[in-house]
């Protein structure tokens, strides 16, 4: 045991003992485990995406029951969409298509 107590005394002797372990249990605390500095990093940018998402998806359930409530309601829109998306026609109409290249 004197032979340790020699070498620390020779070169760690301007350490002191409570600050060695201190900063040990520090660097192993935010090294090791669920609670790395890596992890919590890794883990708020999950976060951070996940509540953009969250936000684009509302804005576009915002956007898209607006349409719908007004589809509901406007009879003209509802035929202006049909024609649009669905290319309805009444009977005594002719539509033409052109694909431009």
């Amino acid at each position: 045991m004197s032979r340790f107590k020699d070498f620390y005394n020779k070169n760690f002797g301007w350490i002191n003992a409570y600050w060695l372990v201190f900063f040990i249990f520090v660097i192993l605390t935010f090294s090791v485990g669920d609670s790395s500095l890596y992890k919590r990093y890794t883990y708020n940018e999950k976060i951070r995406t996940l509540e953009n998402e969250i936000d684009h998806y509302e804005n576009d359930i915002q956007v898209n029951s607006k349409k719908l409530h007004d589809l509901h309601t406007d009879k003209d829109g509802l035929e202006r969409f049909a024609r649009e998306e669905y290319f309805m026609k009444r009977d005594s109409e002719d539509i033409f298509l052109i694909k431009e290249k």
